[in-house]
């Protein structure tokens, strides 16, 4: 038996004594999917660009045009990617009553889209931008329309404010309802999957923290090191789809392909 298989074991049958098992997924479950990281060196999204300069709220405030020519980019690099199966493993794993809930760090919606119906967006979701003067709000769709159609490149609100992506920015304080929800789910999961994520990001990364303090255990799958990989009761660093697919194996659950393209 493979490492991976003798680990993917462990990780099921932890699984199957649980009453309540949650994920925390943060980018590299997102990778599969063609979407780089964050912090990977050459690859990573913030390896040649200051996050501050384009992704912090005080940068939209000051020059919202800089701030959307960087965004738009991204809603262009995320617009057509697709969940791999990874996601998909993990809505097995929810419709198998084996999942309570995603909590995820990602704004990409492949949670959403491959077919998770308990997640909690924590950092916020690209699907809808609004506006901070008169609060209407506005989907993907509309807001890339406007990107395109506006003469700087700032989609706008009708009263004519530039509109804020629904993400959360650096600078920003996460959604009470979202992170309080987290936080309970936490809490009261006796096992906390955390994946594709580098636990480093707080207040996202004192969630497993919580887990073990109520007396829970975390698995860990992800590739590079994290803070807590001592804490750890299974440490996979390996393909998050392959060692998902492991456990959905190990489980006898089937192994489901990525979802088809929306129609």
């Amino acid at each position: 038996m493979s490492a991976t298989d003798t680990a993917a074991a462990r990780l099921a049958s932890l699984i199957g004594e649980a009453d309540s098992v949650v994920a925390l997924t943060g980018a590299g479950i997102s990778v599969p999917s063609g979407i780089p990281d964050f912090r990977s060196p050459g690859t990573g999204l913030w390896s040649n660009v200051d996050p501050i300069e384009v992704a912090h709220i005080d940068a939209f405030r000051r020059d919202p045009k800089r701030f959307w020519s960087f965004y738009d980019q991204r809603f262009q690099t995320l617009g057509d990617k697709r969940p791999n199966r990874a996601h998909a493993a993990l809505v097995e794993l929810e419709r198998a009553g084996l999942l309570d809930a995603v909590i995820t760090q990602n704004i990409d919606r492949l949670h959403d889209r491959a077919g998770t119906r308990n997640l909690v967006e924590v950092h916020g979701s690209i699907a809808h931008s609004s506006c901070l003067v008169c609060h209407l709000r506005y989907e993907l769709e509309v807001v890339r329309a406007r990107c395109a159609g506006g003469s700087d490149g700032v989609p706008r609100c009708d009263c004519g404010a530039p509109l804020k992506p629904g993400v959360v920015l650096f600078g920003e304080y996460l959604p009470v309802e979202a992170i309080g929800q987290a936080e309970s789910l936490a809490a009261g999961a006796d096992l906390m999957l955390c994946i594709g994520s580098s636990l480093e990001v707080y207040p996202v990364a004192e969630l497993p923290l919580r887990t073990l303090t109520s007396g829970g255990r975390i698995a860990i799958l992800t590739q590079g090191r994290t803070p807590l990989d001592r804490h750890a009761a299974v440490r996979m660093d390996g393909d998050v789809v392959d060692e998902l697919e492991a456990v959905l194996a190990a489980l006898g659950l089937a192994i489901p392909e990525a979802p088809p393209p929306e129609p």
